[in-house]
């Protein structure tokens, strides 16, 4: 038996619960996480903002050791350091031809399966988004899992998994911001720290970070942020202020909700670009008239996973660590047990901290 952080049913809190874990199958791996990361994408499916089967174990940004491997599986063997990647290609669908791997329309096909059983009373669970990290050790699908690049902690590299590849990617793949370039950053958690750095990395002239709590100043400028704006009514003006009255080349929004994406859009320049990394609910509606997206010339685009190719991207990513120029550490503002998840989900919802980090 393992413990696990398990949620019964959308809307109820997540129960710590002892779960029974079979041994992987042919082209299945068995792995002992070392740590897991607490993203709002794991809060969006506890309140129904993103579903999948229920009853299920969360979690899908970790890293750990594999245990065991089942018949057919020879990228990993037992003993070797894994990132989670919970969102795999098909490589046969549309999207997969096209090169498009993070649109795969079948990456999260194997959260309907039956993942594990409850060990009370046997009852069925689901694997959350692929992977169901939230737990002592899981058992996932071979695809899931990448080899944890060298030079890179264990514990560290589970942040690697959801929030920094997404930072990153919408800065580099999404935005594609060039060296010079002005960098607004909506939302100071897990992905907007990660952003932050990864337009510091891209070379841009001025990263502005904006969030609704005064106190992340320090976290946000530590990430590379060379200004920062407390969000009110007046945000895009204050960043036009800061632009000589021009906008940002960019602004990358991670929060979702339909003010934040709106204000993202005014605070760029005419002709300017905004990335929406943020997943907001269908009732988050955003409106524009004609004359405004003809007069402003803007770009408004969704980003999913960062436009990354995991396979492609983190070996990227370690170099840069390697190198000194991210720092994962900037990112997690608190360390704690499985039974600490539900206080980061609250601290998420106060808009306090960066990335709370599950270690095992």
């Amino acid at each position: 038996m393992v413990r696990a952080a398990v949620l019964p049913a959308v809307g109820s809190p997540l129960e710590i619960a002892d779960i029974d874990l079979p041994e992987p199958g042919p082209g299945q791996v068995r792995v002992r996480l070392a740590a897991a990361g607490v993203c709002h994408s794991d809060l969006s499916l506890t309140n129904g903002t993103m579903r999948v089967p229920v009853p299920a174990v969360l979690g899908h940004e970790g890293a750990g050791t594999v245990v065991s491997v089942g018949d057919g599986v020879t990228h990993v063997a037992a003993g070797d350091g894994v990132v989670l990647n919970w969102a795999p290609s098909c490589g046969s669908c549309h999207a997969c031809a096209l090169g498009e791997v993070w649109l795969c329309a079948n990456a999260l096909a194997g959260a309907a399966n039956i993942h594990a059983k409850r060990a009370s009373d046997g009852s069925d669970l689901h694997p959350g988004l692929n992977v169901a990290a939230f737990a002592e050790e899981t058992v996932v699908a071979a695809n899931c899992v990448l080899p944890v690049p060298d030079g890179v902690p264990l514990i560290d590299a589970a942040l690697l998994g959801c929030a920094v590849l997404t930072g990153y990617g919408a800065v580099h793949h999404s935005a594609r911001v060039r060296e010079g370039e002005t960098v607004a950053v909506y939302g100071v958690g897990g992905v907007g720290l990660a952003t932050l750095q990864a337009a510091r990395i891209a070379g841009a002239s001025k990263v502005i970070a904006v969030d609704v709590s005064p106190e992340k100043e320090a976290l946000a400028r530590a990430a590379g942020a060379t200004d920062y704006v407390v969000a009110s009514e007046n945000t895009a003006r204050e960043i036009r202020g800061l632009t000589d009255k021009q906008g940002v080349d960019v602004a990358v929004e991670c929060v979702g909700r339909a003010v934040t994406i709106r204000t993202a859009w005014e605070s760029t320049r005419r002709g300017g670009r905004t990335t929406v990394v943020g997943i907001g609910g269908k009732d988050q509606q955003v409106t524009f008239n004609a004359l405004e997206i003809f007069h402003w010339g803007r770009t408004l685009s969704g980003c999913v996973y960062g436009n990354c190719d995991p396979a492609v991207d983190l070996p990227v990513l370690a170099e840069h660590i390697r190198a000194g120029r991210l720092d994962l550490s900037t990112l997690v503002t608190e360390r704690i047990a499985l039974e600490g998840i539900p206080a980061a989900f609250d601290n998420m919802v106060a808009g306090k901290g960066g990335r709370a980090l599950v270690v095992f």
